[in-house]
């Protein structure tokens, strides 16, 4: 595990410490930095990326840091990986890639390139994908937390009350990471199928009796989130529990699982659109589990 937060490396330490000590490496570092992930990976059969910074205005606000973390990190991953024969590299994405309206949907929009075009460098030793999903239940970033700190003053913010959100649990998004290794082959973009659901039930599912402040859209903030675009349509499968997005361009043999079937090429994965939603109490059930 490298990270540059020795804090949660300490937590983890402590909730591992039954384990035996070889179970987890520990390495302090920064994707920015190829030499550190290239011992990192020494040994290393497969590598989830997930590094990156996240928070949407901190990226407007230090663009060039996140340029650095996000575009170049990606890059040394790809390198650093290949370098030392890793397998398998999965990166993990966001809606906010698809028709980035943020610097931080663009530097993912380009890591999501990089990752999958990162296939035609390796010639098949080393295999890239991505996996793309939306936000996950009460997670850091997640709305819910402020929520509830806000729910202790009788008034919850919402940019705007039209907005609609995927969201996936913890749990979940691991289970899928995982299975989203065993499946691919190189060059893929899974996307789960998530249920979605309206802020304004989210905030009465957390605070029921608060009062409501519309405070507006902030910028390069959606109302809706889109995990695959209609441009996307055209290289897109379905599969019971999730989509498979293929590379429109690739020089390398592609080979995408068994049993997908196309959709259709004006197809739009949207939270505004989704069939699947969750219902007011289901979201009240879930909030208070947390």
């Amino acid at each position: 595990m490298l990270s540059r937060d020795e804090l949660k490396q300490s937590e983890m330490r402590q909730q591992n410490s039954s384990k035996p000590d070889d179970s987890i490496r520990y390495f302090l570092g920064d994707v920015r930095d190829y030499d550190r992930l290239r011992r990192a990976f020494s040994g290393v059969d497969i590598v989830i990326h997930a590094a990156a910074l996240k928070q949407v205005p901190a990226a407007e606000a230090d663009p060039f840091e996140a340029v650095m973390t996000n575009i170049m990190g990606a890059k040394n991953v790809i390198d650093a990986a290949i370098d030392t024969g890793v397998s398998k590299v999965l990166a993990l994405s966001t809606d906010k890639a698809v028709g980035p309206a943020s610097l931080y949907g663009g530097t993912k929009f380009v890591a999501e390139k990089l990752f999958i075009q990162g296939n035609a460098y390796s010639t098949g030793e080393t295999q890239f994908a991505c996996s793309r999903y939306g936000n996950v239940i009460g997670s850091r970033g997640s709305v819910i937390p402020l929520f509830k700190l806000q729910r202790e003053n009788g008034s919850l913010t919402i940019t705007d009350p039209r907005m609609t959100r995927f969201w996936i649990t913890l749990d979940q998004g691991v289970d899928f990471v995982i299975s989203c290794v065993e499946m691919m082959n190189g060059g893929e973009i899974f996307v789960p199928k998530l249920p979605a659901m309206k802020i304004t039930d989210l905030a009465n599912a957390v605070a029921p009796n608060s009062k409501i402040k519309i405070t507006g859209v902030r910028a390069g903030e959606k109302i809706h989130e889109e995990m695959i675009s209609i441009n996307e349509a055209r290289t897109t499968l379905e599969y019971d529990d999730f989509y498979c997005i293929m590379p429109a361009y690739h020089s390398w043999p592609v080979n995408p699982p068994r049993g997908g079937i196309k959709v259709d090429d004006e197809f739009i994965y949207s939270s505004e659109t989704s069939s699947l939603s969750i219902p007011p109490e289901d979201l009240k059930n879930i909030v208070d589990q947390l």
